[in-house]
């Protein structure tokens, strides 16, 4: 592991791959270009503690807290029907008669929306500017990607119509060239993994002609199987700088050869993978 010798945050965790190369970029949203959801996690725990805390065969609440956090931790970048299809499956394992995923994840949203309204309305009304609530240089990456010629995609595990809704508000809509997708209610019609497959398909791409972003495991995971390159977001959403070093260690896990906090030093490596 090293630091790019012009560069103080950018970590270089392996670098084998071909640099110069990269055609196409896949970013997540939620902590990889968005803050406007930050701390759901914070959200989805407590409230599938709760459910599971009904149960017959319910441990205590500090046992359920740790099963609660490990799959959704695991499941992060995923579409979030897949935490709540794992929080049914939790359920009926102590002998509690689940709810539909699809009624699950719909309690969740609606706890979040509450949550998060104020930044949604400050983004509306102007009082919030769109780039407190935008990962740091997350827009000016963007902007250099497109002046090199590579086009710009956006895949999020967050519903479809919320991530087009808060892409807009956040002003990135129109850099994201190659297009923006996300969740379905029938979530086999999506998935990360489908989005890389039809972009390397379309444009017949290879191995590290394919550069990809994101905080959760997924979009790392899917993009080192397909030879890409894997840059990890190891962003502290609550402070806004810094490494996470929770998510450091997971995106290492991942497979990811690039770790940075933020985007603030995007020329610094941009002009290292596109020497």
């Amino acid at each position: 592991m090293s630091k790019l010798e012009t560069a103080s945050s950018i970590e270089i965790i392996c670098a084998n791959f071909e640099r110069g190369r990269v055609r196409a970029a896949l970013f997540d949203f939620d902590g990889t270009v968005s803050l406007i959801r930050s701390g759901w996690q914070d959200v989805m725990i407590p409230l599938f503690v709760d459910e599971l805390a009904t149960c017959p065969d319910a441990e205590d609440r500090d046992t359920l807290l740790s099963v609660v956090r490990d799959f959704v931790d695991t499941l992060t970048g995923k579409q979030t029907i897949y935490q709540c299809l794992r929080l049914a499956e939790e359920v009926a394992r102590r002998g509690g008669r689940p709810a539909e995923p699809l009624d699950y994840k719909y309690r969740y949203l609606d706890a979040l929306g509450e949550r998060i309204q104020w930044r949604l309305d400050g983004l509306a009304n102007g009082s919030i500017d769109p780039a407190e609530l935008r990962v740091a240089g997350s827009r000016e990456l963007l902007l250099n990607l497109r002046e090199r010629g590579i086009t710009c995609y956006l895949a999020s595990g967050t519903d479809e119509p919320f991530v087009l809704a808060e892409a807009q508000a956040l002003e990135l809509t129109e850099l994201f060239d190659g297009g923006i997708a996300g969740a379905q209610d029938d979530y086999r019609a999506f998935s990360k993994a489908q989005v890389i497959e039809r972009i390397l398909a379309e444009h017949d791409l290879h191995g590290p002609e394919l550069l990809a972003f994101g905080d959760g495991y997924v979009e790392i995971e899917n993009t080192v199987a397909v030879g890409g390159i894997a840059i990890g977001a190891a962003t502290d959403e609550e402070h806004r700088a810094g490494i996470d070093t929770w998510k450091r260690d997971r995106l290492i896990g991942a497979g990811a050869q690039v770790i940075v906090p933020d985007f603030a030093e995007h020329e610094e490596l941009m002009d290292w993978l596109m020497p």
